[in-house]
């Protein structure tokens, strides 16, 4: 950890920045910058589900049916869990939470990403990650750090071989998000690939770990379908809240709505942007000097990442969010900046932590959801 100390200091000044400049904007507008981080949009619903369980629904102005079960149960419990031996609400339990696992995420990703290019691409990944558009996310009582701190540290096990330990974190994963699903199949593809070029067949706790994995998610979505009556109730949950896996169907027809109207500009940006995106997969996990600059089971994680989060139906505003655990995207870029100079770096990272900082602050105090 003392190697990744450079890192995550660099990581909690960013974080600190925006979190500076969202208390004076909230401030300006007559809002409260802790009712925004704590209590707004999907964090009300996690402390109704520690206060209330799963037994509520809220009937939409536009008919549809919002139910509680749609959330994964991870970040509720251990809010009310933390609440239980601290002296702190549930809310406050929610920030606490993510103050310490967007810690532990990047501390993650540090490593990770040091394994591929050395230490000063390493900082550089943190830096940038905590410098995305939407790193506000990872301050908020949101399961996005919570999620993103289980899914690295299974895969640094999983690139380890601790192939026991990194299903329970896939497991542990599966029960913060529906994307849990990818860290699974992550562990899958390492087994699978190590069987096929090493070993020929997998060792006990390669089984154990893939028979781990997938355990969280096939719970909750098994335990909804209970108490729904339907086996597929979740999907029916998540159909009431607009949400569901279309291959993109819904994707394409907004950006086809923007492109045939008067956000005809927006639309660009928006196909230039997903293009970036594509290319930035591509290229960036392409093999260097005959080995695979990315390990396989990053590469199969990210993809899975982006995958559901372009192909899904729902809140668009929310895609970006749900980039977030994507972070190895971000890693040919922070390659690109260390082989630059120092000076230069800096200036770019300063200008991303600002423009972050900014856009955080815009986007909390606006109308929609994150």
């Amino acid at each position: 950890m003392r190697r990744a100390a450079p890192a995550l200091a660099c990581f909690v000044a960013i974080r600190l920045l925006g979190l500076a400049v969202l208390a004076v904007w909230s401030n300006a507008r007559g809002k409260d910058a802790y009712t925004l981080l704590s209590a707004r949009w999907d964090s009300l619903w996690y402390v109704q589900i520690v206060e209330h369980g799963y037994g509520f629904e809220v009937a939409a102005p536009d008919g549809r049916t919002l139910s509680s079960k749609a959330f994964f149960p991870l970040l509720p419990w251990l809010e009310g869990g933390v609440a239980a031996v601290l002296p702190v609400d549930h809310a406050d339990a929610g920030l606490l939470i993510s103050a310490v696992c967007s810690v532990l995420a990047a501390a993650g990703i540090f490593f990770l990403a040091e394994d591929v290019y050395g230490p000063r691409a390493a900082l550089l990944t943190v830096a940038l990650w905590a410098s995305v558009p939407v790193a506000v996310v990872q301050s908020m009582a949101y399961s996005e750090s919570l999620f993103t701190a289980l899914a690295v540290w299974s895969l640094l096990l999983t690139r380890a071989r601790h192939r026991p330990a990194a299903g329970v974190l896939a497991l542990l994963a599966g029960l913060a998000r529906p994307v849990g699903l990818a860290v699974a199949v992550a562990l899958w593809a390492a087994v699978a690939y190590e069987c096929r070029t090493e070993r020929g067949r997998p060792r006990a706790g390669d089984v154990v770990g893939a028979l781990l994995a997938p355990l969280g998610f096939l719970a909750f979505f098994l335990w909804v379908g209970l108490t729904t009556g339907s086996p597929w109730g979740y999907l029916r949950v998540q159909g009431g809240w607009g949400n569901g896996f279309d291959g993109g169907v819904a994707f394409a027809r907004f950006t086809v709505d923007l492109l045939t109207g008067p956000a005809f500009v927006a639309g660009v940006l928006l196909l230039a942007g997903v293009g970036l995106l594509c290319w930035v997969y591509a290229r960036g996990f392409k093999d260097v000097e005959g080995r695979p600059a990315v390990p396989l089971a990053l590469r199969v994680y990210t993809g899975s990442i982006v995958l559901l989060a372009l192909c899904s139906s729902g809140y668009f505003g929310s895609k970006p969010r749900l980039l977030l655990p994507a972070f190895a995207l971000l890693i040919p870029g922070a390659a690109w900046l260390a082989k630059r100079p120092a000076a230069l770096s800096a200036a770019l990272v300063t200008l991303l932590a600002l423009s972050s900082a900014l856009y955080g602050a815009f986007w909390l105090n606006g109308s929609g959801p994150p």
